[in-house]
């Protein structure tokens, strides 16, 4: 078991007071399903429309606070909702368009190690601007002063959604390297759970914009990465333990939208 007691419990009690903050605050949008409800019920639509609901803020109040905990043990800088940085420089913001152009094109294969050396080279060169960049959803940075920055998405990211992405992971690579010439800097897709399990993680989708080995992280490659070997399946069952201690608290929950 990769997983302490005490990491155990933290995020057991992370996974209990998000789903009871999210039963207190949850207000379901009126909408009349006739159809449905009468087959289904109402306690089972309310259920359906709490899940999507659930859904869409499932990175930021599960996801992120967890990946935290689990990188605590490893990690001697961790950080959810972090800023890269704010200055870019206008010689490395047009080498970024030109990668992107250039990969776009199948001119190029994406290469990370190869563009982060690019804008190296004119991370301070030319003009510097001031940015508001997209915000890094967990910043780790280990003990020798390497950093991760991962943006957590869905599980079955739009395809058209790619060249933004590829954008974002190259512009926090400007700010940091901005702020420290020197810095080792790994900029990731995170994808917390595989949809095709046990088949194999789809990733042709992404292979034409992203660096795969240095760019994607699926499921256990991210969990483990944060907490060490075999966290995947142990957070897995911490999800499952919630689950069951909380399985007539949901119950009752949702029995009351039959009355």
């Amino acid at each position: 078991m990769t997983l302490n007691n005490v990491q155990k419990n933290n995020i057991i009690h992370i996974l209990i007071q998000s789903l009871r903050t999210k039963f207190d605050n949850y207000n379901p949008e009126p909408a009349s399903m006739p159809f449905h409800t009468r087959l289904l019920g109402k306690d089972r639509i309310a259920l359906f429309s709490f899940i999507h609901s659930l859904n869409t803020n499932f990175g930021t109040t599960i996801f992120e606070p967890v990946a935290i905990e689990l990188a605590k043990n490893n990690f001697t800088i961790t950080q959810k909702q972090a800023t890269a940085g704010t200055q870019i420089s206008d010689k490395a913001q047009r080498e970024i368009q030109d990668i992107i152009d250039g990969i776009s094109a199948a001119n190029i294969k994406p290469n990370k190690i190869d563009e982060i050396e690019r804008i190296r080279k004119v991370c301070q060169t030319g003009i510097m601007h001031t940015v508001k960049l997209t915000k890094v959803d967990i910043m780790l940075e280990n003990s020798s002063g390497e950093k991760f920055l991962f943006d957590i998405k869905t599980a079955k990211p739009n395809k058209g959604a790619f060249k933004e992405f590829k954008r974002t992971l190259l512009e926090w690579v400007a700010t940091i390297l901005a702020n420290n010439p020197n810095a080792k800097v790994n900029t990731l897709i995170a994808i917390p759970y595989n949809p095709y399990e046990p088949k194999p993680y789809d990733r042709w989708t992404m292979a034409g914009m992203l660096d795969l080995p240095d760019e994607l992280k699926v499921a256990e490659e991210f969990w483990d990465f944060l907490g060490g070997k075999n966290t995947y399946k142990d957070l897995l069952d911490c999800f499952e333990q919630v689950g069951i201690e909380l399985r007539d608290e949901i119950d009752n929950y949702f029995k009351k939208y039959n009355k």
